[in-house]
């Protein structure tokens, strides 16, 4: 017998695609309000499974910890078979060649002020599923995503007082703000359940690594960077173009989602041309690490969990001279991927100092006299091994099929751009941030930013990036600027 809430995540999509076929599932009752997903912990995992509880007027779960029991299964899910150990490297498609020198349409017109080409523009009903396996792991994927958002945004309201946010700089207005920004997750969490079907994952208990409200901050604008340009990267690979366009619709409102928390973090909004795209499985490994409890039968995912590359010199966003960041690690509250730069200094804070140029309070936009980082910075690495249990109820497994380390990689904007690493110990070593610009004066490496260590320099663009996977040995999360 399904739950309430499990039917609720199983009706048919929501009324601005009204007009599309029913999914293939239970067949729903109404549309619109009645389809919305609703936010809450589901209740399944068990006796001790925590609950959702009101705090400061806002919902939240009692319990944002580690998860203490024993996995039940482990590892990525898998296909009944696997084909080969990777995918091989192709010439350019043979009917890739059209080329329109004189800017005058080719071929006949379908209809009027209709040039001929595109893809679902032949007047077939659009249908809003996802129509492969591809599909529906990266639409499961997102949907992990929207559902630790739509708890983390709420969480930090309930955490933290009123008087928290005045003394981050932040009113009630601020706050309402982040609470529309869950209301939105709502919304996005529905969407993503109705595309999937009755196989949906599930809200679930998430693990937070933040005390202070700008730590909570810094946390959310380094956990929207990796769900926006984890979907960036496979959005235009889905064979469901009709489920594109609904993601892309989504995932604008995150980008800006990602530009307000940058604001309310102290750091400039916009500090790249382009955003860059990521695989799934870079965005997996960023996000696992920050899921606890899953309930009983959740959807497991197929996307691969690197180890942590652990950036020991992360600049720490709350020194109004970053570059005094301690190498050793002990700026980040901790370990993970993700963590957020430590906000309780003692010295060089800039929370709190009215500098132009050095002040890092909440603001529309900021000139940074000294920048987070620079080219040349040397850049200090330690890497975890891999095989170390990760993610829901710690059943997934890290994992790498490259060779020795040798390079560090540099995902941004347009580019994957290399430096050399050295080693100096088991699993230490270093490099320094390169220097190179995607057009004009618009430096590529900027912004919060995919660093990882590979055994190849191999080349990749944005729409192949993915070919890079089996040469990852670990994976982290750079604050460049």
């Amino acid at each position: 017998m399904y739950s309430h809430a499990t039917i609720a995540a199983i009706l048919a999509v929501a009324p601005a695609i009204i007009a599309a076929p029913a999914p293939q599932v239970t067949a729903p009752a109404s549309f619109g309000p009645d389809s919305q997903v609703p936010y809450q912990a589901q209740s399944t995992a068990g006796p001790d499974y925590p609950v959702v509880v009101e705090e400061n007027g806002y919902t939240s779960a009692t319990y944002h910890g580690p998860y203490t029991g024993t996995p039940t299964t482990t590892g990525a899910v898998d296909g009944p078979t696997t084909l080969a150990a990777s995918i091989p490297t192709l010439p350019l498609n043979p009917t890739a060649t059209y080329y329109n020198a004189n800017g005058i349409p080719k071929n006949a017109f379908p209809a009027p002020y209709t040039p001929a080409g595109g893809l679902g523009t032949n007047g077939s009903l659009p249908r809003y599923m996802v129509n492969s396996d591809f599909d529906f792991e990266s639409i499961a994927l997102g949907l992990y995503q929207e559902w630790i958002e739509l708890d983390l945004f709420h969480d930090g309201l309930a955490k933290f007082s009123e008087a928290d946010f005045i003394a981050a700089g932040l009113n009630a207005e601020y706050m309402s703000l982040i609470e529309f920004m869950a209301d939105q997750e709502s919304g996005h969490a529905t969407l993503l359940t109705n595309m999937l079907g009755q196989a949906a994952p599930k809200e679930c208990i998430y693990n937070y690594p933040y005390t202070t409200v700008r730590e909570w901050l810094d946390f959310m604008q380094r956990l929207t960077r990796f769900g926006e340009s984890g979907v960036w990267g496979f959005i235009n690979h889905l064979d469901s173009r009709e489920v594109g366009q609904l993601l892309a619709q989504s995932i604008a409102t995150e980008a800006r989602q990602q530009q307000i928390f940058r604001q309310m973090s102290g750091l400039t909004p916009m500090d790249v041309w382009f955003e860059n795209g990521w695989p799934q499985s870079w965005a997996w490994s960023m996000l696992a690490p920050y899921i606890a409890y899953c309930p009983e039968n959740t959807t497991r995912l197929a996307w691969q969990n690197f180890p942590v590359l652990h950036i020991l010199n992360n600049p720490n966003i709350n020194r109004y001279s970053p570059n005094d960041t301690a190498t050793n690690g002990s700026e980040q509250v901790g370990p993970r991927v993700a963590d957020p730069s430590i906000s309780n200094l003692t010295t060089g804070s800039c929370e709190n100092l009215n500098v132009t140029g050095y002040g890092c309070g909440p603001s529309v936009a900021h000139n940074k006299s000294e920048p987070l980082s620079f080219p040349g910075k040397q850049v200090f690495f330690q890497w975890d091994a891999p095989d170390q249990a990760v993610g829901p109820n710690n059943s997934y497994v890290t994992s790498t099929s490259a060779g020795a380390p040798k390079w560090v990689g540099w995902s941004q904007q347009l580019n994957l751009t290399y430096s050399p690493l050295t080693t100096t110990g088991n699993g230490t070593g270093y490099t320094y941030q390169p220097k190179g610009f995607v057009y004009g004066n618009d430096g590529i490496i900027n912004g919060t930013m995919a660093v990882m260590l590979t055994d190849l320099d191999l080349f990749v663009t944005p729409f192949n990036t993915s070919m890079l996977n089996p040469h990852i040995v670990a994976l982290g999360l750079y604050t460049a600027g």
